[in-house]
């Protein structure tokens, strides 16, 4: 028994090679007769048998065109476009049950085929299997590349699909809803919140926000967009600091307003992305007691109280980054837009001191608004944005702590790390907020 020919393989690689070159081209009488050339050195080539039958396919020859999809099917390698390709065959001859059947081969070769999701969903539809239709539908929209999704003339499919989509879920929650409805029932808010959540998401009622750091990402750490005050054991000892604090904010506001600087200022060369129009802007300014773990100590000095209070809460400390504290002031009609931080090996911390109506922040899903004296502890890896849409200053006391599920041993780990990379770049390098 002899071996495969090398010579001849090369042989026929090349060939298929060019003839799908020319067929891609437009040139199909050219790469006809290559494939022609390959039937003769390999008379079950699936490629070969696979562009012969698209060729009876359009010229309507569903019989010849369905022995050589077959064939090119029981070929090797495997190739999901002749699985496809029968597909249609099979629908066009009015199989619907068979074509999904050679759908579902199609994707088991090339998972990512986006296009057989769609001519499933099609086929579902003729069948009058709306529930499959949709989560036919589902899985084109989210494996369809951005190119093709852009394209004009895939914008009726897109919309039918999105549409089938959303019918479904509406009809899921309900169902869901009468299922869920009693054991609720008793469940405080804090409880329901993260399944909620989970619920809204899984219905397309809201998007999915995952934590995603600009810069340094430590993984195991879940992604909860606002943590609870009430699990932090130095949270009460902070919020008994308000008065104060805030009379401190009032003395600096009156006497040293000059020492509040625009919280974006983006480096020359650098790219501001929705920043833009808050680069340099003191709409959003920031009075700091630490600035990139540097103290600005005529500021401390007028904050003994304020800085007091941070000595007894668990700050982020990263040579030349952190900590970080400063009163962050946001103007009258001013809006924060999203974006995410640096690493979530830290949670932000927000004191409310000065707060007027119409002011919130959103985290993920969530909205909150401040109230003057309770933090707001949340994940700033996770998209957030801000708002003042109110007619008065709103101002805030901002301070990272350490994210509560790193161990001791984690911190000082994450804290060389973190070291390193600036040693490695530099200290004034654009690595946001570590």
């Amino acid at each position: 028994m002899t071996g495969p020919d090398p010579a001849r393989e090369s042989k026929i690689a090349a060939l298929a090679a060019e003839a799908q070159r020319l067929a891609h081209q437009g040139q199909r009488p050219a790469s006809a007769r290559l494939w022609e050339q390959v039937l003769v050195l390999s008379p079950e080539h699936p490629g070969a048998l696979n562009f012969f039958g698209m060729n009876a396919f359009q010229r309507g020859d569903l019989g010849e065109a369905r022995s050589l999809f077959e064939r090119a099917t029981r070929g090797q390698p495997a190739l999901a476009i002749a699985h496809a390709n029968l597909a249609r065959v099979l629908h066009a001859q009015g199989d619907p049950t068979a074509a999904l059947a050679e759908l579902d081969r199609a994707l088991k070769i090339e998972p990512g085929a986006y296009a057989a999701h769609f001519e499933k969903a099609k086929l579902y539809g003729l069948l009058g299997r709306e529930r499959d239709q949709a989560l036919a539908y589902e899985s084109a929209l989210q494996l369809m590349p951005a190119q093709a999704a852009q394209m004009q003339e895939m914008q009726p499919l897109i919309a039918q699909a999105q549409a089938s989509v959303m019918r479904n879920k509406s009809g899921l929650g309900e169902f869901l809803e009468s299922r869920l409805t009693g054991l609720r029932q008793g469940l405080s808010s804090r409880a329901l919140q993260r399944f909620e959540e989970c619920l809204d998401i899984s219905l397309g009622r809201k998007p999915a926000y995952l934590q995603r750091p600009a810069m340094f990402h430590v993984p195991g750490l879940p992604a909860i967009a606002f943590f609870e005050r009430e699990d932090f054991a130095w949270a009460p000892a902070v919020e008994a600091c308000t008065d104060v604090i805030r009379g401190e904010l009032e003395q600096v506001l009156a006497q040293d307003s000059t020492g509040f600087i625009p919280y974006v200022q983006t480096r020359a060369g650098e790219p501001v992305g929705q920043f833009a129009a808050l680069d340099r802007n003191p709409d959003w300014s920031a009075y700091f007691l630490w600035h990139h773990g540097k103290r600005v100590e005529e500021h401390m000095a007028r904050c003994p109280a304020t800085m007091a209070m941070l000595e007894g809460v668990p700050q982020v400390e990263v040579l030349n980054r952190a900590p970080a504290a400063f009163f962050s002031a946001l103007k009258p009609r001013t809006r924060i837009p999203p974006h995410n931080g640096a690493t979530n090996c830290r949670l932000t911390v927000h004191l409310p001191l000065v707060i007027p109506p119409d002011c919130a922040i959103r985290v993920g899903n969530h909205v909150r608004q401040w109230t003057p004296g309770e933090l707001l502890i949340f994940d700033d890896t996770i998209e957030h944005a801000a708002w003042n849409d109110s007619d008065q200053l709103r101002v805030v006391l901002i301070f990272d702590v350490w994210h509560p599920m790193l161990t001791d041993a984690e911190r000082v780990l994450v804290k060389h790390t973190l070291e390193g990379i600036m040693a490695w770049y530099g200290k004034d390098a654009p690595l946001g907020e570590l």
